[in-house]
Order: structure tokens, then C-alpha cells, then sequence
């Protein structure tokens, strides 16, 4: 993948003896740089035909917490990014709010990235305890996850699970529901081991792209990941 644009330190401009300043403020597009939204929607079928059912991640996050579950980039376990400080469930699905690390060079492209609108998705990484396949619809419904990362991606399996920044200060879980795209649709497509990320795909011609992505995925996940689930 392309490297995106480091941001090394402050950067000025000279026009007519006036200086402009063009940095990005190194506490907010790193150490400070706060993020949140929902990686999971409950109910909602994602491009693999799983959908993840209410308390699905309870005993994950209580066996490990938010600082045991990793904020990865592109689900990369050699690079990591930040921490997660705040997972939990609600009503509309896996809520996460973290930080990016300062110093750490992905972390700061990420945070241009994201400033700028260039890059919104989240995807989480799991292995399936429990699972119930729905013969009537072709989707496993997912009863059981056990959550290792929550990972920053381009192309989230499920297109209403998104990031945004958020403001330092109390908590904004909830908040992005109007950021969630495609909530509420049932797409179409298989995963192994997946939990829901979903829209629906219809039959025009970027939904069916979309599936074609998906079982693309679905092949490479199988042959270097075997049962471990991403979504």
C-alpha cells in the first residue's frame, strides 16, 4: 500500500513577508488525536452474510477490556497505531472510542488521513465461538465473538461501521449515527469467520463489485488466517 504523507514537524510558507503557518497541530493528529464510532452494528448484515447479534462481545471485553483489544491498521498486527481506551456495547452495536500514539509515523499519516475525510472505515477482528445459521436467508448470525482489534480500514466489510473524530472531553458514544451510511440494509456475499459490516447490495453495478471485493477477501482470509474473522 502506499506510504500516504508522514507529517514530520511544522512546515511555513513565506508570501509577501507574511508567514504562513501550515502544520497540522502535532497533539491532535497524534497523541491527541481522538476517534470513535460504531465497528459493529447489531442486526446488520454485512457484505459476507453474517450479522452480529446484541451481547455477542460481553465476555470479550470482559476477560480483556479496552486495553486488551489492539488498534490495528488494515488488520496488521506489525502495526499498530494507538489504544483503545473506551470499548462497550449499546443498543446500536460495539462502540469504540481510542486515541492515536504520538511519535508513531503510521499515526500521524492516519490522522491527516482521517482529518482530511480520506479514510473513515472500521472492521474488527474476531474468532467465531458461537454462531446460528439462518437456512431461510443464508445468514450465520453471529452469538458469540471473541474480539481481539478493532482495526482502521479503507473498505470495512460492514459499510455502516465508521470512524470519526471525535472532541476530547466526555464520551460520544452514539453520536455518529448520521456517519453510519448504510444502517439498516442486508447485502449480499460470504466471509469466513466475519462479523457483521454490512449494507446491501443490489444488483447495480458498484454493489456487485462490492461482492466481488468481498469474495476476494473471503479467499485470502481463508488461506493466511484459517477460522480467525475480520469484519
Amino acid at each position: 500500500m502506499n506510504n500516504g504523507t508522514g507529517i514530520a514537524g511544522p512546515q511555513t510558507a513565506v508570501r509577501g513577508g507574511m508567514t504562513a503557518d501550515l502544520r497540522i497541530d502535532v497533539a491532535r493528529s497524534a497523541g491527541g488525536f481522538r476517534i470513535g464510532g460504531h465497528a459493529s452494528l447489531f442486526g446488520v448484515v454485512d457484505l459476507g452474510r453474517d450479522a452480529v447479534e446484541p451481547g455477542a462481545f460481553t465476555a470479550a471485553l470482559a476477560k480483556r477490556g479496552a486495553s486488551g483489544i489492539r488498534m490495528l491498521f488494515q488488520h496488521d498486527p506489525a502495526e499498530p497505531v494507538g489504544r483503545w481506551t473506551e470499548i462497550r456495547e449499546d443498543a446500536t452495536g460495539l462502540w469504540v472510542e481510542g486515541r492515536l500514539t504520538a511519535g508513531v509515523q503510521k499515526a500521524d499519516e492516519l490522522a491527516a488521513l482521517i482529518s482530511s475525510g480520506a479514510l473513515d472505515g472500521l472492521s474488527i477482528g474476531f474468532r467465531t465461538v458461537r454462531a446460528a445459521n439462518d437456512r431461510r436467508n443464508g445468514v450465520r448470525r453471529i452469538v458469540e465473538a471473541d474480539l481481539w482489534e478493532v482495526s482502521i480500514v479503507t473498505f470495512p466489510m460492514l459499510p455502516g461501521a465508521r470512524l470519526k473524530v471525535l472532541p476530547d472531553g466526555k464520551s460520544a458514544g452514539g453520536a455518529l449515527h448520521e456517519h453510519s451510511g448504510s444502517i439498516g440494509r442486508r447485502p449480499e456475499g460470504r466471509l469466513p469467520d466475519r462479523a457483521s459490516h454490512g449494507g446491501s447490495p443490489r444488483d447495480d453495478g458498484g454493489r456487485i463489485a462490492a461482492l466481488r471485493l468481498a469474495a476476494g477477501l473471503r479467499s485470502a482470509t481463508r488461506t493466511l488466517h484459517g477460522k480467525e474473522g475480520r469484519a
